[in-house]
């Protein structure tokens, strides 16, 4: 059960290191005052001014740092600048972008693992969590370094240790992309390095500071705007100006994952009519040639993959299912047809010729007016012939008095 309640987050008052502006170093009163003084005293809603979020990357390919850069609704920048109505300004952390470098960068992390940052902060994780364990002396993944006493020397601190330590006091922990959802590519079968998911790293039993479990934000790469959409969604929960986000079973945004890849693609209508495409650069349903879509959650055909534009059916190809906890493994090898297909597309063959062939007797009607009915030519300098078979004009005489039945309209 995920809990309304609003704990404190952040515990006691201290330092936090940012990025953005002078505010390196910089106390939650001095941020604050900076927001104001930039926003106006009176534009701010709810209890807080500023939100960190760390970024850590576990076993990735930076992808999804990159897919967020595209995201438009909101932008990564309105985050950053703290310009969006009733959200706090967001200081990210991020190893990729982020001016400090060494322990100047690392405080903020310590500072939050030690429940000394004095403002709220998420958690974001991209990548998959590797078994430490497995590394033996060395590591798969790690940011920071630490003092070994034992040894007497610095070592790497691996990403999964900070996510487990500031895991307990964050606001939210949100695993944004396949990898750091599910596993994905990096725990395919035969990885030596024991990847999981973030939800599988942290356990069921997990819950964040504002009593919710792991967000999931899945997709290789996941699409830009569903990562900021949710994140403004939970910065608005923790402001106290909207309710708890709808998640799936999964812990996916419901309002993002509910449907089907199919059901939005706009090559549906071919698999209802039951015609195929023969190879990717085909216009019709993509499906014999080893589209997952039917069965995928993924709104990449009705949101596109940058500001509306693009994704992998748009673009000729077929959907792999990379937003799926069984991807890769379950959906390989790609770009061939799934056995239940055979039965699938069969029937919607057989029952699509019948269809398509009666549409296509009710279009030749439509596309003539009823003035050209009465005087039976078309007057068209382009040389299109009035034509109407015997069988079209019966069919069309009861297709239309069905249409009209229990109404004043009558035909003419």
């Amino acid at each position: 059960m995920v809990t309304t309640e609003k704990p404190s987050v952040g515990v006691a008052p201290g330092r936090g290191m940012g990025m953005v502006g002078n505010i390196a170093g910089a106390t939650t009163e001095e941020i604050a005052r900076q927001a104001r003084e930039r926003l106006g005293k009176d534009s701010l809603l709810g209890p807080y001014t500023a939100v960190h979020v760390f970024w850590l990357a576990g076993m990735s390919c930076d992808g999804c740092s990159i897919a967020v850069l595209g995201a438009t609704a909101p932008r990564v920048e309105d985050l950053l600048l703290g310009t969006l109505p009733g959200l706090p300004q967001v200081f990210l952390h991020h190893t990729a972008i982020n001016v400090e470098a060494g322990e100047p960068f690392m405080r903020a992390a310590r500072s939050a693992a030690e429940g000394t940052l004095g403002v709220p902060y998420v958690v974001v994780y991209e990548g998959s969590v590797a078994d430490e364990a497995r590394a033996g002396e060395g590591y798969w993944s790690a940011v920071g370094e630490e003092l070994d006493e034992a040894r007497g020397e610095a070592r790497a601190v691996p990403s999964a240790t900070w996510l487990k330590r500031m895991a307990p006091g964050a606001a939210a922990v949100i695993a944004i992309g396949t990898c750091a959802t599910w596993g994905g590519i990096p725990a395919a079968y035969h990885n030596p390095t024991g990847a999981m998911g973030v939800m599988d790293f942290l356990g069921p039993e997990y819950r964040s500071a504002l009593g919710l479990p792991v967000v999931n934000i899945p997709g290789c790469a996941p699409v830009g705007d569903n990562f900021t959409e949710t994140v403004a969604a939970v910065l608005l929960f923790l402001q106290g100006l909207g309710p708890v986000p709808e998640f799936d079973e999964l812990g996916r945004p419901a309002w993002l994952f509910s449907e089907t890849v199919h059901r939005q693609c706009n090559r549906a209508g071919y698999y209802e009519e039951g015609t195929f495409a023969d190879s990717p650069g085909d216009r019709e349903c993509l499906v014999e040639i080893g589209c997952w879509g039917p069965v995928v959650n993924c709104n990449i055909t009705s949101r596109g993959a940058i500001n509306g534009v693009g994704g992998c059916m748009h673009a000729g190809g077929v959907c792999i299912g990379c937003t799926m906890p069984g991807f890769p493994d379950k959906f390989a090898p790609f770009y061939k047809a799934a056995p239940g297909v055979l039965v699938s597309s069969s029937i919607s063959k057989t029952g699509g010729a019948l269809v398509r062939a009666l549409r296509r007797v009710t279009q030749r009607d439509r596309n003539h007016s009823t003035r050209w009915d009465r005087e039976k030519r078309i007057p068209s300098g382009w040389g299109a012939e009035y034509e109407l078979p015997v069988v079209d004009r019966t069919l069309e005489f009861l297709y239309n008095r069905r249409q009209r039945h229990g109404t004043a309209a009558k035909p003419e």
